[in-house]
Formats: structure tokens, C-alpha cells, sequence
């Protein structure tokens, strides 16, 4: 659009300046004729002599010219074709020895009049217009009329005529801008609501859908087939944790069963038997397993019923909680709690300080110091567990919280790989977050975030 005004407006001021010198060029010339029509019938000054001629015409010659100057300020005189002067006013100027004047001058003695002078812009403050017009008597030259014409009021018009031809561009294109932006907007609006429910369901909230109104039929088309996939997405996802959650409860029974019966088997072989031993220690770590992977799809499904909480309080019971355990593997478990508070549920920010607590517990040597701080700042609280362990390698650290996952280095150490998916499935629920990072020289550090102001929407899923 400006490029289009421009290629209009530059062209569209030339031709205004131009149209305002050739109103005064025309003018001029018609001016320029009637002193002419005068100087036609003055009789010439007497021969050798360089005095203008005398009688009554000539007199009535240099009344008007002196009249001409005097009324417009503009510069006037008859000149012979040796360039002596007829008459002229004021009585000071005379014909210049060069420059336009002159030339000028000359193009009048061939018989033509001034039609096109050098274009004089606003600018040109010292530039004056010349226009001469030829005396012809019985088909001679005899002499040539001058005006020389200040242009100040010419070039003011001018520039007030391209102030006006820039005012109206600049309205047009604000009102272009102002219907590009109404444009844009109607046509970027479905896209910044589409971009938001994906933000949405890719942060857990799993219900977001976006509603397809307004925009141009290909994005409401696009909005719409987004729903579809998003419910389909759900579909898949509940059928999943269903699937998780069943295949958990209905394997429980038979285990229970199968456990029974070991023990059982048990009390008819001799005592310390290593296969009845090794058969029920991986009967309780199976039935763990199932225990977690219910856990995770009562985690997956659940609401949060988020509550204003005093996270340090509720930090200091759970460090309180797991000192017997600490003290049993000879680590010193350290809780730097001041109150603050913060929009959590409760008892699932404890299920997940729990396992956090937990998992640093298993992996810190006896003799070390897992340490838990509480920290706070305008829009989120933090809860951060520094164990000793052997802390992850950086690939480690991008899989760690995966299902089942566990790394290789730590499969003799109990647990089921479960915890800490459990972990942030809880958190997620309530708009909370849970990242790990190395721990300087060896360890790992486990940072539990929770927003202090109460999210716009309850997110449900992961």
C-alpha cells in the first residue's frame, strides 16, 4: 500500500507544480502580450540616441510598467534588439547580460514566446520565473517585453498543495493499516485461539477444544477437524489409562492367590530355601508394580482440588515423615522450610514429596546429606531435594521419569521405575512442574514447582 501511494503521490506533486508554475507562466504571457500590444505602436527613440522614445505611448508604456511593478513587484521592461530599453520599471533593472533573462530574451527575437521555463520547485528560494513575449510590427521583431516574477507565493502553493496530497496519503494509509490490522486480526484470531488449546493440551489439559467461530472458512474447517483429533487423542488416552488401571486391579486378585499359596509352599520345605526366597521376593516386587501402575492411572485421570497451601509447613511434615528412614540408612536428611504458600492440592504435592524423598533416599550413600529447601518468588513456589548419590549422566537426565525407565547403573536398588512418572502426573494435575539437574561435584537435584497464583483453569491429564 505505500509503495502504491508513493508511486502515486510523487507523480501527483510533480504535476501540481508543474500545473502551478504554467498558471503563472500563463499569466505572465497574457501580461506580457498586452505590454506587447502597447509597445507596438510607441514610436522608436531617435536614431544613435539610448533614451527611450517620447509621445504620449510611450509615456502610457512606462506608467504601466512602473504600475506593474508597483501593484505585483514583479520586474517588466520592453527591450530594443540591441537590448537598449523601451521602457522599463523599476528604473534600476535592466535586461541581465546572462543567465535566463537573457536566454529568454533571445527566443523572443526568433519569434516565440516563453511557453516552458525550468521547472522551480518549493525549494528553489533564489529562483525567479522569466517569461518573454515578442513585439512584432509589420511582421518584425522590433523589440521584446520581459517580466522577471519573484516566486514565493507560487512555491508557498505549492508546498501547501503536497502538504495536502501528504495529508491524504497518510490518512489513507492509516486507514489501509487499521483494515489490515481488522484483516489480520479476523484471520489471526482462530489461529492465536488454536495456538493456545494446543499449548494447553500439550501442557495436560487434555479437555481444552477450540471453539470453531469466526475467521475464514478454511480455519474454522481447520478448528473443527483439530477437535475431532483432540477427542479422538482422549479417546485413546482414557481408553488406555482404563486398560492400565483394569488390567492392574484384575491382576491383583491371582497374585494375591499366587503369593498364598508360595507361602504356602513354603512352610512344606526347609526353612531358608534360596528359590521360595528369590520366587517371593519377585512376587512383591510384581505386586508393587501392579500397585504403582494403579497409582499412575488413578494419577492420569484425577482432578486437582487445588487449595491455598503453606508449602513449607507441608514440606516440614513430609521431611519429619521420612527422618526414621533416614536415620535407619545412616543419611542425614536436612529441610529448610519457611512458610510460604502456594495454589497445590495437598495431599498430591505430598504423594509426590514423597516419592521425590524417596528416590533420593535409595541412591545417597550412608554417611551423606540429602538437603530440602523451600524457596519462593512472585509467581512460583519451589521445593528443591538435593541428594549425594551418583547422581545421571546428561542422557539419563533426559529420559529419567520416563515409565519403567530406570538406569542401568542402579537396577540391583529397588523400585519399579513408577515413582517419579507418578510424580509428575500429580503435579501436572494441579498446574505444577517437576525437573531434575546435576548436583555439584556428584548427585542429583529435584526442583517441585507450584504456581502461587490459582490457574485459570483446572488442567485434567498429563
Amino acid at each position: 500500500m505505500a509503495a502504491v501511494l508513493l508511486a502515486l503521490g510523487v507523480p501527483l506533486a510533480v504535476s501540481l507544480a508543474a500545473a502551478q508554475q504554467q498558471e503563472v507562466v500563463v499569466d505572465r504571457i497574457d501580461d506580457a502580450a498586452r505590454f506587447a500590444s502597447l509597445a507596438q505602436f510607441v514610436t522608436d527613440r531617435p536614431t544613435g540616441s539610448r533614451v527611450g522614445p517620447e509621445g504620449q505611448r510611450g509615456v502610457t508604456l512606462r506608467s504601466e510598467l512602473q504600475q506593474y511593478d508597483e501593484v505585483y513587484g514583479i520586474r517588466a521592461g520592453v527591450f530594443y534588439r540591441d537590448h537598449s530599453a523601451m521602457a522599463h520599471a523599476p528604473e534600476t533593472w535592466y535586461l541581465p547580460a546572462k543567465g535566463e533573462g537573457r536566454d529568454a530574451f533571445e527566443e523572443a527575437l526568433l519569434g516565440r514566446r516563453s511557453h516552458d521555463p525550468a521547472q522551480i520547485w518549493p525549494w528553489d528560494s533564489k529562483k525567479r520565473l522569466v517569461v518573454a513575449s515578442p513585439v512584432i510590427r509589420d511582421g518584425d521583431v522590433v523589440a521584446v517585453v520581459v517580466t522577471d516574477s519573484p516566486t514565493g507565493q507560487m512555491r508557498s502553493k505549492t508546498l501547501h498543495g503536497w502538504l495536502v496530497i501528504g495529508l491524504g496519503e497518510a490518512a489513507a494509509m492509516l486507514l489501509a493499516v487499521g483494515a489490515a490490522l481488522r484483516l489480520t486480526g479476523w484471520v489471526l484470531k482462530p489461529v492465536r485461539i488454536l495456538d493456545a488449546t494446543t499449548h494447553d493440551i500439550a501442557t495436560g489439559r487434555l479437555n481444552a477444544r477450540v471453539a470453531a467461530a469466526g475467521g475464514p472458512p478454511e480455519l474454522r474447517r481447520l478448528a473443527r477437524s483439530f477437535n475431532e483429533m483432540a477427542d479422538n487423542v482422549e479417546d485413546v488416552l482414557e481408553q488406555q489409562r482404563a486398560f492400565v488401571a483394569d488390567a492392574s486391579h484384575q491382576l491383583r486378585n491371582p497374585l494375591s492367590a499366587l503369593l498364598l499359596r508360595i507361602e504356602l509352599l513354603a512352610l512344606e520345605l526347609p526353612e531358608g530355601n534360596e528359590e521360595i526366597a528369590s520366587v517371593r521376593t519377585e512376587g512383591k516386587r510384581l505386586a508393587q508394580v501392579l500397585d504403582d501402575l494403579l497409582d499412575l492411572a488413578l494419577a492420569e485421570h484425577a482432578q486437582a482440588d487445588l487449595r491455598l497451601t503453606d508449602i513449607g509447613a507441608l514440606t516440614a511434615e513430609r521431611v519429619a515423615a521420612w527422618e526414621p528412614v533416614a536415620e535407619l540408612k545412616g543419611v542425614r536428611l536436612v529441610g529448610d522450610c519457611p512458610a510460604t504458600t502456594a495454589w497445590a492440592d495437598p495431599v498430591t504435592l505430598s504423594s509426590a514429596l514423597d516419592a521425590v524423598i524417596d528416590n533420593a533416599l535409595k541412591f545417597t550413600p550412608e554417611g551423606e546429606r540429602v538437603e530440602v529447601s523451600v524457596t519462593s518468588n512472585g509467581e512460583v513456589s519451589k521445593v528443591v531435594v538435593t541428594d549425594a548419590g551418583p547422581g545421571l549422566t546428561d542422557e539419563e537426565l533426559t529420559r529419567i521419569g520416563d515409565r519403567f525407565w530406570r538406569s542401568g547403573r542402579h537396577q540391583n536398588i529397588k523400585g519399579s521405575g513408577l515413582g517419579l512418572s507418578i510424580s509428575r502426573a500429580l503435579l501436572s494435575a494441579g498446574g505444577g512442574t517437576i525437573a531434575y539437574t546435576h548436583h555439584e561435584p556428584h548427585g542429583l537435584t529435584v526442583t517441585v514447582t507450584v504456581p502461587r497464583v490459582r490457574p485459570e483453569r483446572g488442567p485434567s491429564g498429563i
